[in-house]
């Protein structure tokens, strides 16, 4: 298997596993000392989460405030050890309002695993009539 080939397998487990809140299936595709940012926190590059515990932990914190998160329309590829995949994201606040963001993840990889996510979005934001 290339390495292109085995870089998308991993996305495509990755999304999965995001899909059906299978946290350990997301991380078996990152690296023991992966890096994940996220869109946002006090620092340019958002939130910085180390390791699969901190990663761990940012995900379900995240499914804790969003029960209903779901991916759609993905697009991912593959360049070297370099990988993006774009998405839909779809979902209900804590204030009970519908949320839809489209955005992607920048990934680097190592030894067939990802070893950064790195996340950007743009937000749906109504405005008031």
């Amino acid at each position: 298997m290339t390495d292109a080939a085995t870089h998308l397998e991993a996305l495509q487990r990755m999304g999965e596993g995001f899909n059906s809140k299978d946290v350990e299936l997301i991380l078996s595709n990152f690296t023991e000392d992966a890096v994940f940012e996220t869109t946002q926190g006090e620092h340019p590059w958002g939130e910085r989460f180390t390791g699969h515990e901190e990663i761990r932990e940012s995900i379900l914190n995240v499914w804790n405030m969003l029960p209903d998160l779901q991916f759609s329309d993905t697009v991912r590829f593959v360049c070297g050890d370099r990988g993006v995949a774009e998405w839909t994201c779809t979902g209900t606040t804590p204030k009970g309002h519908p949320m839809k963001v489209r955005g992607c993840d920048l990934f680097t990889f190592r030894d067939g695993k990802v070893a950064r996510k790195d996340t950007y979005f743009k937000q749906v934001i109504r405005q008031k009539d």
